[in-house]
């Protein structure tokens, strides 16, 4: 008993101020309903320009798209023997940028982290829309996405089954399945959320569309038990694809004999570097958003101290690769991975090499200190680091390798195109307008856990009050 109330005592920051559940849903769910933010909505609000940029941004991807099924994957770069290029790089970025979603839904729920609540509904939208963006590359970059059925073991008289040997075709499974449960958890979630806004809504057709989205809940004992039994099963489902998809997505690399790739490392550190940089994302994104929408109540700093003493962690392993990787190469003796370490270290590409050592293992120390990971600033630039830092990861690991074949006459630099570029800027418009249209029209923080998270911290506080109320002497005539 006593270690449950030292626990919940410990998220009283997480309820700052004179909170009741009245100001939590006028905080989110009128925000949504009503505009009534701390910056309502209209055409000067930074919503309407960061909305308009993305959506010209996401343009870009349209054109590039378009462009690309009309004449090939000949208007990129990629060229023999770097048959992988920007495709994959972004689809690997995009990948790892959505575990820090499942991590902070799934595994901190099965571990009873109640600080998640504040920040699970931003993170697993987060997760859904990087998924989106990274399940493009795969698809356009086989150069027929018309086809793209046959990577499906499809019943068919032609027996064109697909080869399952094939690390791609474990991504198909990975990724489709990753989605999948993701979006079903991220809906799941939103149900009673969406119960309450279906209650506060005023229009009529606003109060159907989220009666409809509500899927007739009315907080019935039966529906909480049915909900929690569901929720739980789904993180249950989740918390092995933290590990396994992008475990998958390293065995790409790592079953092939391309240098610098055929190492055991890539496995844990792919996750680690995948954890890294999802938190990096959410940091991103959250820090901007709280002040925005004046969420310092909700999203405290003691929210961001524990991202970040995560992200440092995940981000000492990621350096801990780096220095595995050198050294693997060094000891394997063979000239060929020699070759390819004096290419990171002194080649044409080797500004990007010391760049990401910068990015994702120098910018990081800062937050060992205590006083560091309060300055929101800080921590904004250096997630805004670690975001290039991770991408120029795989651009190391994934063209700077295929340049040095073991032939002497394969190897041949990398030079992306405007259209690589064009569709890479486009898949982040692509994100940005999603994540600002789930700001604008979805409930962003949980708000039935913050209830119950506020429930319980307040009965604490009140049993705290009464164990230290002494007690009053009877009167005489008792």
């Amino acid at each position: 008993m006593a270690e449950s109330k030292q626990k919940l005592m410990e998220f009283r920051p997480l309820i700052e101020g004179e909170q009741t559940f009245e100001s939590i849903d006028q905080k989110v769910a009128d925000l949504v309903l009503h505009q009534k933010g701390r910056y309502p909505v209209n055409l000067k609000s930074p919503w309407y320009i960061i909305m308009g940029t993305a959506i010209g941004i996401f343009h870009l991807l349209i054109l590039s798209v378009g462009w690309l099924l009309y004449q090939g994957i000949g208007i990129w770069g990629n060229n023999v023997p770097t048959a992988w290029a920007f495709d994959i790089i972004n689809f690997v970025w995009w990948i790892g940028i959505g575990h820090a979603g499942t991590l902070i839904s799934a595994i901190l729920l099965l571990m009873r982290q109640n600080w998640r609540n504040s920040i699970n509904r931003f993170a697993e939208a987060m997760t859904i829309f990087a998924v989106m963006c990274a399940g493009l590359y795969p698809l356009l970059h086989t150069g027929r996405p018309w086809v793209a059925y046959w990577l499906f073991p499809l019943p068919n008289i032609t027996g064109m089954w697909p080869n399952f040997r094939s690390p791609l075709m474990w991504d198909v499974f990975a990724v489709s399945t990753y989605f999948t449960v993701s979006a079903l958890f991220w809906f799941v979630g939103l149900i009673p959320d969406f119960a309450t806004m279906r209650d506060r809504a005023e229009k009529m057709w606003i109060r159907k569309l989220f009666g409809l989205l509500s899927m007739g809940w009315r907080g019935a004992s039966r529906h909480w038990h049915r909900y929690e039994q569901a929720y739980l099963l789904l993180a249950g489902l989740s918390t092995p694809l933290v590990l396994s998809v992008h475990t998958i997505v390293s065995y790409d690399f790592a079953v092939s004999i391309v240098p610098g790739w055929n190492v055991t490392v890539f496995p844990p550190y792919f996750v680690a570097g995948a954890v890294f940089a999802g938190f990096a994302m959410v940091l991103l994104l959250a820090i901007p958003v709280r002040k925005w929408f004046g969420w310092t109540e909700i999203i405290t700093d003691k929210h961001i101290d524990w991202m970040t003493k995560i992200m440092l962690a995940t981000g000492l392993i990621v350096f801990y690769g780096y220095i595995l990787e050198v050294f693997y190469g060094w000891y394997s003796g063979t000239s060929v991975e020699l070759k390819l370490l004096n290419f990171r270290f002194s080649g044409p590409y080797a500004w990007a090499y010391w760049s990401l050592i910068f990015c994702n293992g120098i910018a990081i120390q800062p937050l060992w200190s205590q006083k560091n990971r309060r300055k929101e600033g800080l921590i904004w630039v250096i997630c805004l680091l670690v975001s290039v830092g991770m991408w120029l990861e795989r651009f190391v690991i994934i063209p700077m390798s295929l340049m040095q074949n073991y032939l002497p006459s394969s190897d041949k630099n990398y030079y992306p195109t405007v259209w690589d570029f064009g569709m890479f800027l486009g898949t982040i418009g692509m994100f940005f307008m999603f994540m600002f249209l789930f700001l604008r029209f979805l409930p962003v923080i949980n708000i039935f856990e913050m209830k119950d998270l506020l429930y319980k911290t307040q009965g604490e506080k009140a049993a705290t009050a009464r164990e230290k109320k002494p007690a009053t002497a009877p009167s005489g005539g008792e």
